[in-house]
């Protein structure tokens, strides 16, 4: 099963124009993307001089031309799709023109630079993509891009204009923020209209950011500069990405085309290291900006380079000549600071709290990216009947990662959650833990291969996940080696943000009653498997040395727990629930697009161990809600998601100063968890183990329910208790 995934993935096309920054309402799509993405974008500081006029001339780059293998790489993407993707749909003329509508939207999802004669231009190829990617022929997506940029160039000075000029902030008016409802603008007077909305929007954010009025205005012209400077540098492979990518989500949510340079970060993040300095980058309003640096790394064994710091140029060896980064696409930047183990780069940088550049050479090294593997913590919580507290082993599972590469060749230490999870598990056991916390919060998946052996590391044999192709074939994937790592008590946190694999593992712990599930109401809900197929070894199997073409990652199954129920929209529900505003986000697999149908199929298979009783799930339910009941921290937080509901539903934003002032304040608080959730999301900065109100009362639950396997207290009746009869408990054979 090498190479097949199952990971919630996300995508950020346009970046910082096309979302509300600071919005008002919580800002959802920019944290979806940033818990599963390392790089993310923020506002960036001035640098020593004031950038020129967003007017000033911008670089006019060519629109990028396909390349010479873009029609092999088009026509073996449509195959894929149409001979192996779960649903076997056919690229007809009704998938065209959902192709068509989703490829517009992703170059100009907030409608602010295409007009409605644009759009009524490009409508006599609304059914014909189908028969043009049969031929291989992508030019459709050049067409549009250049009437794309030609777009974004004429916007520029009205957008400059518009900065400038004086604003009524007293006139009762509102800006759209459901941009879906929104047809295209019939003339560019209504879309200049609609950016004049927009750059209000902006500048009240900056008065309630208490930003000066002119440091306010310089950095729009910069941020919509640097924009269309960005769009300018789009490269061929990128906006391929782009247009396959708009055909690929039109199947499901979760198929997708990777140009070479997201495959690589691709499998980056499943082996965990790479070469290069160890930072952390950012990218917004045309700097790149040091988020953190790597423990242990390159840069941040040299003891320069610092958070904040900006890079504004970047040189190759010890003459190498020093390319202007300035408003460079983050990813070029990225490109240029990876490299070979051994080999020196220089970066001209602007500390932070300084004007004056200086320049670093730093010595690449490897970098192992070590906050991203399992880690552990001993904590001690309540106490037992002797008195003494219980000693509660809590494992934080980022993902279900695995150095497929490293596998495939057979090295003896390649890198697996599975065995350093393992290695944790032998530590804890050793040192006499009561029980074990499985925190798989914010874990959206990974390898379904190791999600699997995972699993087994608490089962002793049987089920673990059901597997349905194409085809209708269901195969029971199961858990093959005798006994387990762990047999003591175990408790599984979820949220809504965990996903696929994360929930093939809580849907068979639950399964088995091997454990407690607590936490948000329910996972994310993604219950399909996707396989990865690198098109340069497709097209070119009798090469050694294949041409890196990028991948499809393609949904070709669906995934079913051991009881036969999927995870796919429903996800796994707590055990054990405790309110969370990430409950209330509409980041689950039911807010995307095109998303599967739940089903079901016959139970495997498997026999369930009994840990985990209906009556004691009551008992736990009842005293965990009277606890959160005499919560002020839970009282704080019911406010929160009372008022977040209200808001929520609402398409729009008043753009009267009294009245943003007056929603922009009551949204602080919503805005704040968000932000706990975007830091929480950098792993590099996530402790372990985090106390806070909500972890604290997940211990208190985990707590009870060691009390009752004990037989202390009430709760040892309950504990006892056999499996609910309306259940039935399929038996391994």
């Amino acid at each position: 099963m090498t190479g097949t995934t199952a990971t919630m993935t996300g995508a950020d096309l346009a970046g910082l124009q096309h979302g509300f920054s600071r919005s008002i309402g919580p800002r959802l799509q920019l944290l979806a993307v940033a818990l599963l993405a390392t790089v993310i974008g923020a506002d960036a500081c001035p640098a020593e001089e004031p950038p020129p006029s967003a007017t000033a001339a911008i670089a006019r780059a060519a629109v990028p031309q396909p390349g010479p293998n873009d029609r092999h790489i088009a026509v073996a993407v449509r195959r894929h799709l149409e001979r192996e993707h779960f649903l076997k749909q056919p690229i007809d003329d009704a998938m065209s023109r959902r192709w068509f509508d989703a490829f517009l939207e992703s170059l100009d999802p907030m409608k602010l630079y295409f007009t409605q004669a644009d759009v009524d231009r490009f409508a006599p190829k609304r059914e014909q993509l189908d028969d043009l990617v049969k031929r291989g022929d992508v030019s459709f997506a050049y067409e549009v891009m250049e009437r794309f940029l030609q777009r974004v160039d004429e916007r520029l000075p009205v957008i400059d204009r518009l900065i400038d000029m004086p604003h009524e902030f007293t006139k009762d008016e509102s800006l759209v923020t459901d941009r879906k409802a929104v047809a295209w603008a019939a003339s560019d007077a209504e879309v200049e209209d609609t950016w004049r909305k927009r750059i209000k929007y902006d500048l009240l954010v900056q008065k309630m950011e208490e930003t000066p009025v002119a440091e306010a205005k310089e950095k729009l012209h910069r941020r919509y500069k640097s924009y269309a400077k960005r769009m300018h540098q789009m490269t061929a492979d990128e906006l391929l990405e782009i247009y396959l990518s708009s055909l690929t989500s039109s199947f499901d949510p979760h198929t997708t085309f990777m140009s070479p340079g997201t495959l690589e970060n691709f499998e980056i993040g499943m082996r965990l290291q790479l070469d290069g300095i160890g930072a952390q980058l950012k990218g917004e309003d045309g700097y790149t900006t040091i988020v953190e640096l790597t423990p242990g790394g390159a840069a941040d064994r040299d003891g320069r380079l610092k958070s904040k710091d900006r890079v504004i140029g970047v040189g190759q060896g010890g003459e190498g000549e020093m390319v202007d980064t300035v408003d460079m696409n983050l990813n070029e930047v990225v490109k240029l600071i990876r490299g070979k183990r051994g080999t020196v780069v220089r970066l001209k940088v602007i500390p932070v709290g300084d004007t004056a550049p200086k320049v670093y050479d730093i010595t690449r090294d490897k970098i192992e990216l070590k906050d991203a593997e399992a880690r552990g913590e001993i904590i001690e919580q309540g106490k037992k009947p002797d008195g003494s507290p219980y000693r509660i082993g809590v494992i934080n599972l980022p993902s279900f990662y695995m150095d497929m590469a490293g596998a495939q060749q057979g090295q003896a230490d390649f890198k697996s959650s599975t065995r350093d999870t393992k290695r944790l598990l032998d530590d804890f056991r050793a040192k006499e833990v009561d029980c074990i916390v499985l925190d798989l919060r914010t874990n959206g998946g990974g390898s379904l291969p190791e999600s699997i052996k995972l699993t087994g590391l608490f089962i002793d044999r049987g089920a673990v996940v059901q597997i349905k192709d194409a085809d209708q074939q269901v195969r029971s994937y199961d858990d093959v080696d005798a006994g387990v790592s762990w047999d003591g008590p175990l408790v599984v946190l979820t949220n809504k943000f965990s996903a696929s694999a994360s929930e093939i593992l809580a849907g068979a712990i639950q399964d088995y009653r091997r454990g407690l599930i607590v936490g948000d109401d329910a996972t994310h809900g993604k219950g399909t498997v996707q396989s990865l197929l690198d098109l340069g070894r497709q097209l070119f199997q009798r090469f050694d040395n294949a041409p890196s073409l990028g991948a499809i990652k393609i949904t070709m199954q669906q995934f079913y727990r051991p009881s036969g129920a999927s995870t796919q929209l429903e996800g796994v529900k707590s055990d054990v629930v405790l309110p969370s505003i990430t409950t209330h986000l509409p980041v689950g697999e039911g807010d995307l697009d095109h998303a599967i149908a739940f089903d079901r199929v016959p139970a495997a298979r498997y026999k369930a161990e009994g840990r985990v009783t209906d009556a004691v799930v009551e008992q736990l339910r009842r005293r965990s809600a009277e606890r959160v009941a005499a919560s002020e921290k839970f009282g704080e937080l019911a406010e929160q998601i009372a008022r977040y509901n209200r808001r929520k539903d609402e398409k729009m934003i008043s753009l009267s100063e009294e009245e943003f002032a007056r929603q922009w304040n009551e949204g602080k608080a919503a805005e704040q968890e968000e932000d706990k959730l975007l830091e929480e999301s950098e792993l590099s900065k996530r402790p372990v183990v985090k106390r806070d109100y909500y972890f604290d009362e997940a211990m208190e639950v985990t707590t009870d329910y060691l009390r009752a396997l004990s037989g202390a207290g009430d709760l040892a009746e309950a504990a006892q208790t056999t499996p609910s009869k309306k259940e039935p408990v399929p038996v391994l054979q």
